[in-house]
């Protein structure tokens, strides 16, 4: 299954997000320096900075928290992705650009559909001087396969993972599985050192203890509560980075932006949409944007408010969704009509921008045409509310006026709002919890997915899926997700996905609001890292450097 998980309060970092404009040949981020504007829906946006040209001895990077662990296998934090995909690599690679390529496989072949071989790269070593082999290959995959790691639902369709020669891998899959590869180039493929992992035992990943990868950088010292420091491996396989150390250290918003302000830090994936406008038009900053799966939906719940499909569809016609840009994210989101971003489109992204423009119920702004078609769905409406409709919600700036303007859309169709907000500690409360939803009718909520695929969000409305709050059940929705899924043909995958993002929409199973701009901060003299949601799974740090040579 695919990793989908709900964003923490302050959006996860960096996950950044692309318009419909985007340009899959384009080479360089749009950015923002002193005196300019960031306007999320003004901006056409690309994965990748500039080139750097010169050397930089060291970088002190910001990050919103300590990492609890840098075992993804235990803990998978985006603190520690960040930090970790400079140090590990993976057997495919997720590049700027959203797309997927083998890496340390440096082959896959797939004889037949339930078939995949990996032929590994040579001359690939461990930091501590040792060749990769496929025994640590395979090793490594059976880790990840075990139920009690985070990876674990990643390996429910694998039937078999053995060693098929000195540098081979073969894995079988009980049906077709297209998302698999997606999966080998996040942290189901990363590749660890069997003796090192094994020789520290349950304390792997914890301050004190050496890594155990292949990656540009090696760990260089952990001072728990304080920073991380990375230094360049001299040893490396591949190309060698252009920076020799890089420093890690955290803070919450205000603090993260006074030390990028002042210079004391040279870069960060800002997290808050909120932390970037702050820091928007400062001088000796510039912001870059690139794709990203993340989004702001409204998912509707068992408690019955939003069962019926013609009242969601009205709902998402009267929502002002510029307006929430404007006041929440100080134009830092951009009114989106599907529920994941344009990072998803890692492949075929002709296909996913044409059929993106053609979503119904969903306008940027509601016209009075717009108004009209919504308040006569609610009059056609088997089961129209006669109490008001819970919204849920923190306190939190966006989350607040997300609120406020469903309040305002369910108003303006003749139907009742009533916000219920509890504290962002509670928050999380709702995903997990079905008694807490039981509370509110919708929530107000954040998204992203691990895979740039949109086939690796559209099981959340399969009739079982736990994701599935509302209830939608149509068994021709349930047959194409599978077959999709099952589909390793890209083109052919598209035209199905783009049909089951069509039967989603239509039915308003949840309710797209924006696709989340995340960004890039960089002191003015630096350039190279990439500014796409890549960066969770991809060594940006190893492309980071100066402008000048």
């Amino acid at each position: 299954m695919n990793r989908i998980a709900p964003r923490r309060t302050a959006l996860t970092a960096g996950l950044v997000v692309t318009s419909v404009a985007l340009a899959a040949g384009c080479s360089g981020a749009t950015q923002n320096a002193a005196g300019t504007a960031g306007n999320a829906a003004a901006l056409t946006l690309t994965p990748t900075t500039p080139a750097a040209k010169g050397e930089l001895a060291h970088a002190n990077w910001l990050l919103e928290d300590e990492p609890d662990s840098l075992d993804l296998d235990t803990q998978g934090s985006s603190a520690g992705r960040v930090v970790l995909t400079n140090i590990c690599e993976r057997l495919y690679q997720l590049q700027p650009d959203m797309s997927t390529k083998p890496f340390l496989a440096e082959k896959a072949e797939t004889p037949d559909d339930t078939t995949l071989v990996l032929t590994l790269r040579s001359g690939v070593t461990f930091h501590d001087g040792t060749p990769m082999t496929a025994d640590d290959v395979l090793w490594s995959l059976k880790r990840h396969a075990d139920p009690d790691m985070e990876q674990g639902d990643e390996f429910g369709n694998v039937a078999a993972m053995k060693k098929t020669g000195d540098r081979q891998i073969t894995i079988t899959f009980k049906a077709p599985d297209a998302m698999f590869s997606k999966a080998l180039a996040g942290d189901a493929g990363i590749v660890w050192n069997k003796e090192q992992v094994e020789k520290a035992g349950k304390d792997f990943g914890t301050p004190g203890q050496p890594d155990a990868c292949t990656g540009p950088y090696t760990l260089g010292a952990w001072k728990s509560g304080d920073s991380i420091t990375l230094r360049r491996h001299e040893g490396y396989w591949g190309t060698k980075p252009l920076t020799k150390q890089v420093t890690f250290r955290w803070a919450g918003d205000s603090a993260l932006v006074n030390a990028l302000m002042t210079g004391a830090a040279d870069g960060a994936y800002a997290e808050s949409p909120n932390t970037a406008s702050a820091l928007n038009g400062k001088k000796g900053i510039e912001q870059h944007y690139g794709p990203s799966t993340a989004s702001l939906v409204l998912i509707p719940t068992e408690r019955g408010g939003l069962k019926d499909p013609k009242i969601r569809r009205a709902l998402s016609l009267a929502l002002d969704r510029k307006g929430i840009a404007a006041s929440g994210y100080g134009s830092m989101v951009q009114p989106w009509s599907t529920p994941v971003g344009s990072g998803a489109w890692g492949y075929e992204k002709n296909v996913f921008a044409a059929a993106q423009k053609d979503i119904a119920h969903a306008p940027a702004s509601p016209t009075a045409d717009d108004i009209a078609a919504a308040k006569k769905l609610v009059k056609e409406a088997g089961t129209a509310p006669t109490e008001a409709i819970v919204i849920g919600t923190d306190a939190s700036q966006g989350r607040s006026v997300v609120a406020n303007a469903v309040r305002a859309a369910l108003q303006r169709i003749g139907l009742q709002g009533r916000i219920k907000t509890v504290p962002t500690s509670q928050f999380e409360q709702y995903y997990s919890d079905p008694d807490v939803r039981g509370e509110i009718d919708v929530l107000v909520a954040d998204w992203y997915i691990s895979k740039a695929d949109p086939m690796g969000f559209y099981d959340n409305a399969l009739s079982g899926s736990s994701n599935n709050w509302v209830g939608f059940k149509d068994p021709a929705y349930d047959a194409k997700v599978e077959q999709a899924l099952g589909t390793l043909d890209d083109a052919k995958r598209a035209k199905l996905a783009v049909d089951v993002q069509k039967t989603f929409t239509d039915a308003a199973v949840w309710i797209s609001v924006a696709q989340v701009p995340s960004v890039l901060v960089l002191n003015e003299k630096l350039t190279g890292p990439p500014a796409s949601m890549a960066y969770l799974y991809y060594p940006w740090a190893a492309l980071l450097g100066a402008k000048k040579g």
